[in-house]
Formats: C-alpha cells, structure tokens, sequence
C-alpha cells in the first residue's frame, strides 16, 4: 500500500468510526431510564448535599465516578474537565464524585484549582449502586442523570473511563505521535519546577465588610457562596476568593494566596531559612506564612 492508498484508507476508516459514534450516542440516548433513589453525599462546599441538589437550575445532570486523590489518571480526567466546566455547565450540571472525605476533596482541588462541585461518596451506596465499584475495586466513568418536574430523579446512560477513550483530550492527541499513548504515565505535579502548588484560594482583609460583600457581588459580578458575620466566599472562573473582616484597627489590609506542598516540614526549613516567618500554625500540616518581601500565605501539605 502506497502512501496516497494508505491516506485515503484512513480517510474513509475516520468516517465510518464517526458514523459508528453516532450510531452508539443515539443507542444511548435511547436506553429506558431508570428511577433512582435520592442519594445524599458530603461536599466541603456545601455540607450535606442530596443528588436532587446537584442538578441546581438544571434537568440533566452528569456525575463524574473519580476513584480520589490516589489516582493520577482520574486526576488527569478531572483536570480535563477544568478547563472545559464552563462550556458543561450552560448544557447541563456536572458534579466529580470521589469516595475521599471532604476535607481532602477540599484541599486537593484547591491545589488543582478545580472550579467544578466535588462530593464524597463515602459511607454511601452510590456508586456500588450505579455499577463503578467492580470487584471490591472502585472504577472510573460517568454516569447520566435527569429530573422530572416532580422531583423524581433518573438513571440514563453511562460509560466507564480508561487510557484510550474519547473522555480525556490528551489520548486522541497522543494517538497522533509515532510513539502512540502506552508508554505514558500521568503525574499529578503540576508545577515540576518547585515543590510549592499555587492554589485557587486568595482572601482579602477589608474593613468595610458589609459594603466589600456588596461590591464585590453587585459591581464585579463574583458570586457568593458561603458567609459569616467575618468571611464571605466568592467564586469566578474557578477562583476562590475570601473576604475576611479586619477587625484589627491601625492595620492595614492584606492579602493573601495558598501553596500545597507534599511535605509541610521540609517546604517549613527552606522558607525560615530564608528569612520567612511562620505568623500562626493551625496544625502540623497547615501554617500562615510572610515572607520579607511583603507576601503572605497560607501553606498546607495534600
């Protein structure tokens, strides 16, 4: 076969794979729903949140089976999923599903700077339920959901994840290198040039707190998602961001960013040894830091 054959063949294969997807989609689209129960997850978002909740103003409803924290190729899927979680949610709702608890759901989607919901399935039935727990073993995929104007939630389709599938962008892409995907392995270090993982988490110390909630929610358009009498969370384009109450009068405000680190104690030496000072410790893991250059920050170790 001479390359001009070679070429119009792949031609035509790109095709009929196209038209076998859409055959596939449409058989989808046409499985017989099934009801299913109201589950109710753990979120650090928002508490106790119940699989009803999750479709917020949506009908339709896609909830990402992510095995957790462990897993560097579900991180890889979810990290796809980030950059794409705008263009989703005008569609449908999207919500990432993982049996790690909520606080470490939190910690690690800061420092991947997941801008979609996030609940924990432990201590429930959910996904064993839907068919992503094979083996004693939790797998990943999707699963569809829909909701009548009567509350009642369904099941559509569903399909599992895996190196290959057309779920993640970065395998159809590697499909194309001579080398092909089998030899790649994801890592979950998305900054290989420091151990220290900028998060999406900034707070601002403001003094008119009741007028900062205002501004920031009516003028700059930041929608707010928890508040105290002394903090309020705002969120935009995957951003995390806090006002606090600076109740502190004769200081002035400042501002503050979050790093992740793997080891809290190593990252601890190398800053004091260059001349940061530890301003409060919440735990052996979680630490408010200044640096002699004018930068605060919250550092935590995932």
């Amino acid at each position: 076969m001479n390359q001009t054959e070679m070429l119009t063949e792949i031609q035509q294969l790109e095709k009929e794979i196209l038209e076998k997807k859409k055959q596939l989609a449409e058989m989808k689209r046409n499985i017989e729903k099934e009801k299913v129960d109201n589950y109710v997850f753990s979120s650090f978002q928002r508490g106790k949140v119940s699989l009803a909740d999750l479709f917020e103003d949506k009908d339709e409803l896609f909830v990402v089976h992510n095995m957790g924290k462990s897993c560097s190729y579900c991180t890889m899927w979810a990290d796809g999923f980030r950059s794409v979680y705008h263009h989703i949610r005008r569609k449908a709702a999207f919500v990432v599903s993982t049996p790690d608890e909520p606080e470490v759901q939190e910690n690690f989607a800061a420092e991947r700077s997941w801008n979609f919901p996030v609940v924990s399935t432990k201590g429930t039935s959910f996904k064993e339920d839907m068919g992503f727990v094979v083996n004693e073993g939790f797998y990943p995929g999707v699963t569809v959901f829909s909701k009548d104007d009567k509350g009642v939630i369904y099941r559509h389709a569903s399909s599992f994840f895996g190196p290959g599938d057309d779920f993640c962008s970065v395998w159809p892409l590697f499909d194309l290198l001579p080398s092909g995907y089998e030899d790649y392995k994801p890592s979950k270090k998305i900054n290989g040039r420091s151990p220290y993982q900028l998060t999406n988490n900034i707070a601002v110390q403001v003094k008119e707190y009741e007028k900062a909630i205002e501004f920031y929610h009516r003028t700059l358009g930041f929608k707010p998602e928890k508040s105290t009498n002394s903090e309020t969370q705002f969120t935009m384009n995957g951003l995390n961001f806090y006002i606090e109450k600076n109740n502190n009068q004769g200081h002035d405000n400042s501002v503050f960013f979050e790093f992740a680190v793997d080891n809290i104690e190593d990252a601890k030496g190398v800053l004091i040894a260059n001349n940061c000072t530890i301003t409060k410790e919440f735990s052996e893991k979680s630490m408010m830091v200044s640096d002699p250059f004018g930068l605060k920050f919250h550092l935590f170790q995932v």
